[in-house]
C-alpha cells in the first residue's frame, strides 16, 4: 500500500492590499473572546488569573441541573421545599427570587429564578432540593468542572455569593459557557429571555428583569450571566449569534455597570466585524470517495470525524488547503465508522487542524475469484 495524498485549496482571501486587523482594547482587568464555531481564541487579557467569579457560578449551577434533567434524576415540574437558609437568602438584600419558607417551587420556576433574575435564595433552594444539601450538590459542580477540563476553578457554594474558596478564571468561565451552549440548546434558551415573574404564594406577583444589559439592545445577544462582587467589580459573560456564527466573551473587573455594558458590546461586535468563520467540513456530510482494494466496491465514501470550522482575519491573505491522507487503497472488508486517514488543514501552508476520516459505509470482500484476478491484473499492469 502507498501514501496518498489528496489536496483541496478550499478559499483564497484576495483582500491583501488592505492593512492587518488591528487589535482591540478592552477596559476590563481579565478578558477572553472566542469564536464559539472554530473554538479560536481571539483575544484574551490575564486569561488564567484568579478572579471570584459572582453570579457566573450559576452557569455551573445551571448546567448541573440540565445534567440531572438529561438524566432522568428530576423534572421541570419537579416540587422543590424551600429552607429556611433558602427563605433567609430571600430577606437579606441579595438578588433573590422572593420564595417564601416552605413553599413548594418547581424545578423550572427555580431555573428561571436562577438564570433570569439571578437568585441566590433560587440557587439553595434547588441544590438542597436536587441534592439534599448544598454541599452535596457542590459536589456535583466540582465534579463536572473537572470533566469539562476546568483548570483553575474551585466552587464552594452554588450561588457565587463572596468565598475565598469560591474561584475561577475567564478562561474556564468561558470554557463551561460553550459546554452549556453546546449541550444543552434546549435550556440555554432560557438566558435570552428578559423577564420573569414569580407567581408567589401569600402575596402578588414579583416582575424582575434580567440582569443581563445586553439582552435588550436587540443585536444578538442571548446570554449569558452578569456577576458583581464589591473586591471583583462587574462582571459578564455574554454570547451573541449573527446567523450562523457565534461569538462568546468573558470580561471582569469591568468598573461601573455601564462599562461593563459598552466594553462587552465593543468586544463582541470586534470579534464578528474583524474575522471570518469558515466551514471546512460537516460531521454529517460525505466528503469524497478513496480507492478500496479487493471489495465488492471500488470506491468507500469518507466522513470527517466531526464539524470543522476556521476562524481567520478578513484582512489577511489566506489560502486554506484540505489534504487527505490515507494508505491506499484500503484493503476490503471495512466497517461502517473505520478511521481510514487523517483530514489535515493548512492556512498559508501551517497545520492548523487535524481529525481523523470514517468510512461512511461497510465495504464487504469481493469474492474469490474477483480477488485473483484483480491480483494479477496489479502484478502486471499495477493497476488496482
Amino acid at each position: 500500500m502507498k501514501l496518498f495524498k489528496i489536496f483541496f485549496i478550499i478559499l483564497i482571501f484576495l483582500l491583501f492590499q488592505q492593512k492587518s486587523y488591528s487589535q482591540i482594547e478592552v477596559d476590563a482587568n481579565y478578558v477572553i473572546l472566542q469564536d464559539h464555531l472554530s473554538g479560536k481564541i481571539l483575544y484574551e487579557k490575564n486569561a488564567d488569573d484568579k478572579i471570584y467569579p459572582a453570579s457566573m457560578t450559576k452557569i455551573m449551577t445551571s448546567i448541573v441541573t440540565f445534567d440531572l434533567l438529561k438524566k432522568g434524576e428530576t423534572s421541570l415540574d419537579e416540587m422543590i421545599t424551600v429552607s429556611e437558609k433558602a427563605w433567609r437568602l430571600s430577606q437579606s438584600g441579595y438578588s433573590s427570587m422572593f420564595i417564601m419558607l416552605n413553599d413548594q417551587v418547581s424545578v423550572e420556576d427555580l431555573l428561571k429564578g436562577i438564570i433570569i433574575i439571578s437568585g441566590n435564595d433560587a440557587c439553595v433552594a434547588l441544590a438542597e432540593g436536587l441534592s439534599g444539601t448544598e454541599k452535596d450538590f457542590v459536589m456535583l459542580m466540582n465534579e463536572k468542572a473537572e470533566e469539562i477540563g476546568l483548570e483553575n476553578t474551585n466552587f464552594n457554594n452554588s450561588s457565587g455569593i463572596n468565598d475565598v474558596n469560591n474561584y475561577s478564571t475567564v478562561r474556564d468561565i468561558l470554557k463551561m459557557s460553550r459546554y452549556m451552549i453546546q449541550n444543552y440548546p434546549e435550556y440555554y434558551s432560557y438566558f435570552k429571555e428578559t423577564s420573569f415573574t414569580w407567581d408567589r404564594t401569600g402575596g402578588d406577583p414579583i416582575t424582575q428583569g434580567n440582569r443581563n444589559p445586553l439582552l435588550y439592545k436587540d443585536v444578538g445577544v442571548d446570554g449569558i450571566k452578569t456577576g458583581f462582587l464589591t473586591v471583583e467589580k462587574y462582571s459578564l459573560a455574554s454570547s451573541i449569534k449573527s446567523g450562523k456564527r457565534r461569538m462568546t466573551a468573558v470580561a471582569s473587573g469591568f468598573k461601573t455597570k455601564n462599562s461593563r455594558s459598552r466594553e462587552s458590546m465593543k468586544l463582541l461586535n470586534w470579534g464578528l466585524r474583524k474575522f471570518d468563520t469558515i466551514q471546512i467540513a460537516k460531521k454529517d456530510e460525505i466528503m469524497t470517495s478513496l480507492n478500496v482494494w479487493l471489495g465488492k466496491k471500488s470506491k468507500v465514501e469518507i466522513l470527517p470525524s466531526e464539524d470543522v470550522y476556521l476562524t481567520i482575519p478578513k484582512r489577511k491573505k489566506k489560502i486554506i488547503k484540505v489534504v487527505f491522507e490515507y494508505e491506499g487503497p484500503i484493503p476490503a472488508p471495512i466497517k461502517k465508522g473505520d478511521t481510514l486517514g487523517l483530514l489535515n488543514v493548512y492556512v498559508s501552508d501551517e497545520l492548523k487542524k487535524q481529525i481523523n476520516i470514517l468510512a461512511a459505509e461497510d465495504i464487504e470482500k469481493s469474492n474469490i475469484f474477483s480477488r485473483i484476478f484483480k491480483s494479477l491484473n496489479y502484478l502486471v499492469w499495477g493497476d488496482v
